[in-house]
């Protein structure tokens, strides 16, 4: 399959990921989106040599994986462009940070070491958490709760149309890419001799499409007041989940939770 189809296919996943039923599905959008915030705020307030109490947060998103029924491995898939960017965030600090904090199996560790580890854990925490927000709640919904959060109408307006139309765009560049094959058969990629026309044929079919999807909208009716999908209100189940999560939160940035089971851990075997 062509690279651009398959990113066309992968875009259209996520609404069909959104459209699953599970518990994590029927949960209201700004009861998603204000944990989600709140767990990142929470990744990203640990030091950088807290390590060992940042796994435990692991827990959230891999128990709302099971409970959403969508397999923790689409994300890392999905996300496969962006998580070696993360995990290299912090590729340098070994060299800066060379003071010794502890020796494991008679290998000396560094602070660097820790800091890099610590940097890797939250930014894959953080994809991974906010992933599963997008694919349990559409980008409508998502939307429609920014919104709720006095979040400016014109960038949630731009955030919607940019995802709704990033398929239109693809669809150009494929008819694009199959026009620039059938003229060049046997050619693996477009020569760069070619890469700037092409771009500025790519913009210019992007504008026209652009105009005819804007008059369209303007035909029916739109004036810059965008309808975003209604969430209704937030019902009792919403509430249980917003108050659990922050108490875990709450619980696992006060207390270092992992010690604490390591140590009852160590009890019941004695």
């Amino acid at each position: 399959m062509d690279k651009i189809d398959k990113a066309a296919r992968e875009l259209g996943e996520m609404d069909e990921l959104a459209a699953m039923a599970s518990p994590i599905h029927a949960l209201h959008p700004l009861a998603k989106l204000s944990v989600t915030l709140a767990y990142i705020f929470t990744v990203v307030s640990y030091d950088r040599y807290e390590l060992s109490r940042l796994w435990i947060l692991l827990l959230y998103p891999a128990l709302l994986y099971q409970l959403s029924g969508i397999p923790m491995s689409v994300c890392f898939r999905k996300l496969r462009a962006v998580l070696p960017l993360v995990c290299a965030v912090g590729i340098v600090n070994p060299f800066l940070d060379r003071a010794v904090l502890f020796t494991l199996w008679g290998v000396p560790v560094s602070g660097g070491m820790i800091s890099m580890l610590t940097l890797m854990l939250k930014g894959v925490l953080c994809l991974l958490c906010s992933f599963l927000m997008a694919a349990t709640t559409g980008m409508a919904p998502l939307c429609a709760a920014l919104r709720k959060l006095r979040v400016p109408k014109m960038p949630v307006t731009l955030l919607l149309l940019t995802y709704r139309y990033a398929g239109v765009m693809l669809e150009e560049l494929s008819v694009m890419n199959t026009a620039y094959m059938l003229r060049a058969p046997g050619q693996r990629g477009i020569h760069y001799s070619a890469w700037g026309s092409f771009l500025g044929q790519l913009l210019l079919r992007t504008m026209d499409r652009g105009a005819e999807l804007y008059n369209a909208m303007q035909l029916r009716g739109f004036d810059g007041n965008f309808s975003y999908a209604d969430c209704g209100r937030a019902g009792a189940g919403d509430w249980i989940f917003v108050m659990l999560s922050a108490a875990f939160l709450f619980l696992c940035r006060r207390y270092n939770v992992t010690e604490l089971l390591g140590v009852m851990m160590m009890g019941g075997r004695r």
